[in-house]
């Protein structure tokens, strides 16, 4: 008996959509998209029946949607540090401190 895949994430944005399919094929999680060319029926059909979706079989749904949780968020940045060289305060995104060049650690 075939699988019966359960909607994840659902937007207007293909784009969107599109990145999502790629945070869980990235992390191991077979995706597949769906409405990915309904857009110009929108007016004509349902818009529900229209976004682009992603959806995944049922035993992946609850990881797929802490992943996307924490794609939309964000909860996978790197919080800020403070340089144990100066004090000066870093975005997350560095390694280095621009003002002395001491390496996080």
């Amino acid at each position: 008996m075939p699988l019966e895949y359960r909607r994840v994430f659902a937007h207007s944005n293909a784009l969107l959509v599109s990145h999502v399919h790629n945070v869980l094929t990235a992390a191991g999680i077979p995706a597949e998209l769906r409405n990915m060319t309904l857009g110009g029926g929108a007016g004509e059909l349902p818009l529900g029946e229209c976004e682009p979706e992603v959806w995944v079989a049922p035993h992946n749904r609850e990881r797929a949607e802490a992943l996307i949780q924490d794609a939309l968020e964000g909860a996978s940045e790197r919080p800020e540090w403070t340089c144990p060289g100066c004090g000066e305060r870093l975005e997350g995104v560095f390694d280095a401190c621009w003002n002395c060049g001491t390496q996080r650690r």
